[in-house]
């Protein structure tokens, strides 16, 4: 889609795996891994924005475009809001969706149901997110649950997002996956909104969003991506990817074992 445009925002400092993002993973860089999944996607051009060097030129190398950005963004929305007013003066772009660097196992189709709850004129961010399955998910602090209000088939409108178990009682609980569609009209308010009081509070950004009124819609899908934020998950990205990182398939997460959190 030519008002589409895909933004992988990298950056080599992580405190937990430094340089991650050129971490090989069955002979390329993890960052390449992730262009190749949002390539695959189809939804629109595609674009690493960072603030290194290296990472530029292993993107290049792989033939995606990258594009340098700032060094002090506070997060990667910042990032990409830079990249893109870099790139699009003309306002040609009118969803940009920021795809996390560390997801190289991300499936296509989940990117394609991202953007979809942007249909309605009435939704100003979406994102994703999958059913728990697992109880250790439900008490995990670092799996962020979304808690939303159903609005269509597999779509839910979303209330709240925490790292506790929420909500109570009876029902399935929504493991959020990082991944957020913007129109960019909701992008440029964004970035210019400080950091809210839930936000601070429970150290998730899109809170800002719903603290200053604008809607975040929640397409539903199969599978949740190994998110790389550790030596131990890079090992498990390695032996999901490398026996053929080329035509990899991604494993449903219905058929997949639990995470080992």
């Amino acid at each position: 889609m030519a008002d589409v445009l895909v933004v992988i925002p990298a950056r080599l400092a992580a405190t937990r795996l430094p340089g991650k993002p050129l971490a090989d993973i069955g002979g390329a860089p993890m960052i390449v891994h992730v262009l190749r999944r949002a390539q695959e996607a189809a939804i629109g051009a595609v674009m690493v924005a960072t603030d290194a060097e290296a990472i530029a030129a292993a993107v290049a190398k792989a033939g995606g475009r990258a594009v340098l950005t700032r060094a002090d963004h506070a997060s990667g929305s910042d990032r990409i809001f830079e990249a893109l007013e870099q790139i699009d003066a003309d306002r040609r772009v009118q969803i940009i969706v920021n795809l996390q660097g560390d997801l190289p196992t991300l499936e296509p189709a989940s990117m394609v149901a991202a953007i979809g709850p942007l249909a309605d004129p009435a939704v100003d961010i979406a994102t994703i997110a999958a059913e728990i399955r697992s109880s250790e998910e439900k008490s995990d602090p670092n799996v962020v649950k979304v808690v939303g209000t159903p609005v269509a088939p597999r779509r839910l409108r979303a209330l709240y997002f925490t790292r506790a178990i929420a909500p109570t009682g009876e029902g399935p609980l929504y493991h959020h996956i990082g991944l957020y569609a913007f129109r960019r009209a909701a992008l440029e308010k964004f970035v210019k909104l400080p950091p809210s009081p839930l936000e601070r509070r429970e150290k998730l950004e899109q809170l800002r969003a719903l603290e200053a009124g604008m809607r975040i819609d929640v397409a539903l899908v199969d599978a949740v991506p190994l998110g790389v934020d550790t030596p131990a998950d890079l090992e498990k990205a390695r032996a999901m990817l490398e026996h053929d990182p080329e035509n990899w398939t991604p494993v449903s997460r219905k058929d997949r074992a639990p995470p080992d959190n």
